[in-house]
Order: structure tokens, then sequence, then C-alpha cells
């Protein structure tokens, strides 16, 4: 029994060492990486696999706007597209979209509301109402992106004037608790997300590249469009220029936002009146008369 357990230990270590030779060498990054596989649950993309996971938009339509955007800024004069960038810059750059890119935007929305003008005009099957519909639609793809982009100003420009008193009250606090107009602005940066507070962080921003700060408040109250905001940057000019003090500006200009929001709430509610008759008119009258007059009509319509 002694030599046959002897050679069975024999063999027991033969086989282990035998295990451990054929075991194949891995070294720590692989180990690392193999453990971090097992407790992720997945593997690490691919490029390909990273870009197909993007939108469509992204992948397709984006690159093929910024192709035809590039290849029609060649024929758009320099003062139209700074114009145009202002106004996205007034819109709050929608989409990020440059001068090239709105430009293209305008012509895949003629060419898509066109082809849905000309499938309606087939359903008609009528070739006047064919050309009709298909000149309607290019018309109205080609100016639909223009009325948005002004809508999205005009909105942009209404925030700006309703978050204007506010932001002028918490601009008196901070200077009178001691802080520096840069400051102050800073702090009306971080108390609100509006878009006045997104103009303020861009002059900030422009400042601390180097930018003199009186320039950048100038060029954001002239491109604004907003009259309350450009009197105050004014105002705030004219205190450094002649040295006088900043809280006594600053309160004042507060007091006369207040003001003039309180004016525009009454003139609001003044024109409510005015408003209100176009639906009552339209709607409601007629609905009275049908109560009222309707049993009698149907009296007298009943034959005899």
């Amino acid at each position: 029994m002694l030599p046959i357990l002897a050679l069975a230990v024999g063999l027991g270590i033969f086989i282990i060492f035998l295990g451990i030779a054929r075991t194949p060498q891995v070294n720590t990054a692989q180990m690392v990486q193999q453990r971090l596989s097992v407790y992720g649950g997945e593997k690490p993309l691919t490029i390909e696999e990273v870009e197909l996971q993007r939108p469509f938009t992204e992948r397709f339509l984006r690159p093929t706007i910024e192709k035809l955007g590039s290849f029609l800024s060649r024929s758009t004069p320099a003062k139209a597209r700074q114009d145009l960038m202002n106004k996205l810059e007034l819109a709050g750059r929608p989409g990020n979209l440059t001068p090239e890119d709105f430009g293209a935007v305008r012509l895949v929305a003629a060419a898509v509301f066109a082809a849905l003008g000309l499938l309606l005009g087939f359903l008609f099957g009528n070739t006047v109402y064919l050309v009709i519909s298909l000149a309607v639609g290019a018309i109205v793809g080609y100016y639909a992106p223009v009325m948005w982009l002004q809508q999205k100003v005009d909105a942009r420009r209404t925030e700006i004037q309703k978050g204007l008193p506010d932001a002028m009250d918490l601009l008196v606090i901070a200077v009178d608790a001691g802080l520096g107009f840069d400051a102050a602005l800073a702090r009306v940066t971080d108390k609100y997300k509006n878009a006045l507070s997104e103009q303020f962080a861009k002059v900030l921003r422009e400042v601390s590249l180097g930018r003199p700060r009186l320039e950048a408040m100038d060029e954001m109250g002239r491109s604004s469009g907003v009259e309350d905001l450009h009197n105050f940057i004014q105002a705030v000019i004219q205190s450094e220029q002649f040295g006088t003090g900043i809280g006594k500006i600053l309160r004042i200009q507060a007091d006369e936002m207040r003001r003039k929001r309180r004016q525009r709430a009454q003139e609001k509610a003044a024109q409510a009146t005015l408003k209100m008759m176009l639906p009552m008119v339209g709607c409601i009258f007629p609905t009275l008369w049908i109560v009222l007059l309707g049993p009698a009509a149907l009296i007298l319509l009943k034959p005899r």
C-alpha cells in the first residue's frame, strides 16, 4: 500500500505542475481589463459602434446641411451673413446653427414642403392645383424658418424684458453689500438662468479674455434689441465715464424698470377688454342667438 500511495501522491504533484505550466501567461493590464469587463458587463465599443449609436440627424442630416451651407455661403454677401448671425445670436443660437446652416435649412424646408404640395396636387388630380400647391409649398417652406427664427428672437427679447427688473434688484443689493460691478453681474448669472443671465455671462467671458468691459456691455445693449436694457447699459457707461456712484445709478434704474413693468401690465390689462370682443362676437353671441331665437324659428318654419 505504501508504494501505491507514494505513486498516487507523485502523480498528483506531476499533474499540478503540468497544469501550472500549461496556464497562459496574462500580464497585469490584460487581467485588469478582463476583470473590468466582467464587472461592467459590457465590452468597449469600437469607433463604428459609437458612430452607429448616434442619432440619424447627427450622422446624416447635420453633415448634409453643413455641406450644403458651405456651398451656399460662397454666393451670400458678407453683410447678409453678419445680419443673420446677429439674429441667430439674439435667438440664442438654436441648434448651434450658423448662417450657412440656416440657409441650408431653408432650402431643405422648401424642398420638403414642395414635395408635400406636389403630393397634394396629385391627390386633387388637376394640373392647376398641382402647380399652385407646388408653388405654395415651396414658398411656405422657404419662409417658414425665417418666421420661426423671428418668433425665437421675439420670445428671447420678451424673456430679457421680464427678467431685467429682478436682475436690477439683485445688482443693487450686491453693490450695496460691497461687491464690485463685475462680481455683482456674476451673482446675477449664478442666481438666474434665463436669457438675460446668458447675456451677462457672455460679457463676463469677453472681459476675462481681455476685452474692455464698457465695449462688451455696449455691444450687448445694442445687439439685444431691448430698449430698457440698452438704456441701462448706457447709464452704466456714463457712470463709469463721469465717475459717479454706480450704486445710485443702479437704484434709479431699478426703480425705473419696476415702474415701466407696472405700466406695461396696466396697458395689457386695458387692452384685454378690446381683445375679448372678437371671441365674444364670433363665438358667444351666435350661440346665444341660436338658444334664444332657435325655438321661435322652428315654430315659424313649422307647416300649418
